[in-house]
């Protein structure tokens, strides 16, 4: 397992997959667009550095706050600590910011609890014609 901090190296075609069950989801083109204009982000990569198999992002004011919109992981990957790395690699980099938000479905909760983030309330717009990104 290779992590990078930047996407120096990694084109659209090492993003395939990711986005599953999301009823648009955006193209690896879009995908790649949204690394790049990420604040932060970090990769997981296979051993080849070849295919991109998780992400997280995040977007902050490089002050005081900092949002963490993305954490994917490829299907056939999940349940082997790649998400759980990714999330402490993420948090390390914002340590010095005082507010990290993130927002997640309910079940996701307990996952990011074990991580050392809190539950509280949010509120969302989704706009679901724009999921795709185009």
């Amino acid at each position: 397992m290779i992590y990078k901090h930047s996407i120096e190296e990694i084109s659209s075609d090492m993003l395939e997959g990711f986005f599953v069950d999301w009823p648009n989801p955006p193209n690896p083109q879009t995908h790649l667009k949204l690394l790049k204009n990420s604040s932060k982000v970090i990769l997981a990569l296979d051993d080849t550095a070849t295919q991109v198999i998780g992400f997280i992002t995040a977007i902050s004011d490089g002050v005081l706050s900092a949002y963490i919109p993305f954490l994917e992981v490829l299907p056939k990957h999940k349940n082997s600590g790649i998400g759980q790395e990714l999330v402490k690699r993420m948090l390390k980099e914002l340590e010095g910011i005082y507010m990290v938000d993130l927002c997640c479905n309910d079940d996701l909760v307990p996952y990011y609890e074990k991580l050392g983030m809190s539950s509280t309330n949010g509120m969302i717009i989704r706009n679901y014609k724009m999921q795709s990104g185009n």
